[in-house]
């Protein structure tokens, strides 16, 4: 057995059955196993930055890590905006990137690179397994370290000696450590400030925005009247029908100071004080009062539905209906517009729908004209670094089976990762891509306006996405993916309708 083999075997013991990857030479010995040993689901992607996206969307569903497998340091290189995108939704990956053999090291060959210092700073932990021997165990420590809460990134880098060399041995699974447990301090102080304190905001993040702990939250809040937000970006967010109508910390920055100058106390359940996304001339970092005092009742590691439902408890709240959201909205009419769109994607989504969110500025108000949707759950663009939607939707739709997931995408972002189309098509993905095509980077037109700019006829130039226009319908049929243009929202409707009906993918360009 080589270190190849015993790395398949080792993962799949350990509960990774997924494998995105783009692999290369260094790689192929991995591939061969992959190919001889059964029970790995291998999904190609086109490049690596579709491949960290995928199993970031997959782990944001699945709740368990996929590996990827990644050509090298520059392979990884290209794959490090989703890293960081993942790294900030505090999901699991197992990265497998191959190396030079470690005697062809000293040559200073072509692909030779610093890959351990390019995955540190996305990493929660690195190693280079340096013999077959070693192959195995480390990938049952790397696995352990993607699944220990709330969910890290762990790169395991593979020289290629190491992979076909003889020796290999499996490793059994490790355990898992669990969430770390409440403390009891900060459970009797979130209740002393949420019975004793007026204008109190609780702030989740993480597990707390699932369904249970929306239950555990909302018998808090039913109990105290204190007010509640998720954070700004989520991994994900239950939604809909039988959810709380939770509202996110604002983006813009004006917005979000307004939003949260009442709180004189904000408890902190797996989230982090509001800050802005950017700094700005002349506005605070923090949103929030600097006379509101912060508490935390659970950090990112720590047990959110465990914290809650001490807090519940300790506070005598009884169990507490969600209130309802009203009769789900009907499909809108006319030039699109985000209101109008929102609604439509509430009045037809069906159930158990997932939502890759990367419409940018376009989707800021969608979550209030979505509430009285049907069950779904919302996934979040969360570091920032644009290109995330569309391998999300992938990612997610290997993970969810038969769930349709609906892609809100804006056209400039989507150029980042537009490979991702190729995939869904291969697999014959449920994925409905709505394409927002205004032609621009519409965001950082506001954001030009934000910091004090005053943008003329080259920084214009440089935000514009026209002359030539893109072709959406074509650039999907192209893919492998079958398109069509709406220019109303009864056009779209239509589209989504069908769409929603089929078994594969599907592209809608609105024009905006």
């Amino acid at each position: 057995m080589n270190g190849a083999h015993s790395l398949v075997h080792t993962l799949l013991k350990s509960g990774v059955d997924t494998c995105f990857s783009n692999p290369g030479t260094s790689e192929m010995h991995f591939v061969a196993a992959l190919d001889q040993i059964p029970g790995m689901r291998c999904v190609l992607g086109l490049q690596e930055n579709v491949v960290t996206g995928m199993a970031d969307g997959y782990f944001r569903i699945a709740g368990k890590p996929a590996c990827t497998l990644l050509h090298c340091g520059p392979g990884l290189a290209n794959g490090l905006a989703n890293l960081h995108n993942a790294r900030r939704a505090r999901s699991g990956i197992v990265n497998i990137v191959g190396d030079q053999a470690t005697y062809h090291r000293p040559f200073d060959a072509p692909l030779t690179a610093d890959t351990e210092g390019w995955a540190r700073p996305v990493s929660a932990w690195v190693r280079t397994s340096n013999a077959a021997a070693e192959v195995g165990r480390d990938a049952a420590i790397a696995v352990q370290a993607a699944r220990t809460a709330p969910g890290g990134i762990a790169t395991l880098i593979l020289p290629s000696d190491s992979s076909w060399d003889e020796g290999g041995i499996p490793a059994d699974p490790l355990p898992v450590p669990h969430a770390i447990a409440p403390d009891p301090h900060a459970v009797r102080t979130a209740a002393r400030i949420l019975r004793e304190k007026k204008n109190v905001l609780v702030l989740l993040g993480g597990p707390a925005l699932t369904e249970e702990g929306q239950r555990l939250a909302n018998r808090i809040l039913q109990a105290t009247g204190a007010k509640v937000l998720a954070e700004g970006s989520n991994a994900r967010v239950a939604r809909g029908q039988g959810r709380m109508q939770i509202e996110r910390v604002p983006y813009v920055a004006d917005v979000a100071i307004k939003a949260l100058a009442g709180f004189e106390h904000i408890i902190l359940v797996n989230a982090k004080a509001p800050v802005g996304f950017f700094a700005y001339p002349d506005k605070p970092s923090r949103h929030y009062s600097p006379d509101a005092e912060v508490h935390v009742l659970t950090r990112f590691e720590g047990d959110a539905l465990a914290a809650l439902a001490a807090l519940a408890d300790e506070l005598g709240a009884p169990e507490a209906a969600i209130p309802d959201p009203g009769p789900r909205p009907e499909a809108a009419r006319g030039a699109p517009t985000p209101e109008g769109l929102a609604r439509t994607v509430a009045a037809l989504m069906p159930e158990g729908a997932i939502v890759a969110d990367e419409s940018v500025s376009f989707g800021r108000g969608f979550y209030a004209e979505t509430h009285a949707a049907p069950a779904h759950d919302w996934l979040h663009l969360t570091g920032g670094a644009i290109g995330a939607g569309m391998p999300l939707a992938t990612g997610a739709g290997i993970a969810g089976g038969d769930r349709r997931v609906i892609n809100l995408q804006a056209d400039g972002s989507a150029m980042y990762t537009v490979q991702s189309l190729w995939t869904q098509a291969r697999e014959k993905l449920p994925v409905t891509t709505i394409l927002l095509s205004n032609r621009k980077y519409q965001i950082l037109i506001g954001e030009y306006s934000g910091v004090g700019a005053n943008p003329g006829p080259t920084a214009m130039n440089m935000l514009d996405l026209g002359n030539p226009d893109l072709d959406w319908v074509k650039i999907a049929n192209g893919l492998g993916v079958e398109a069509a243009q709406a220019t109303t929202l009864e056009g779209c409707a239509d589209l989504l309708a069908q769409s929603t009906s089929r078994t594969g993918p599907f592209l809608i360009e609105l024009v905006i």
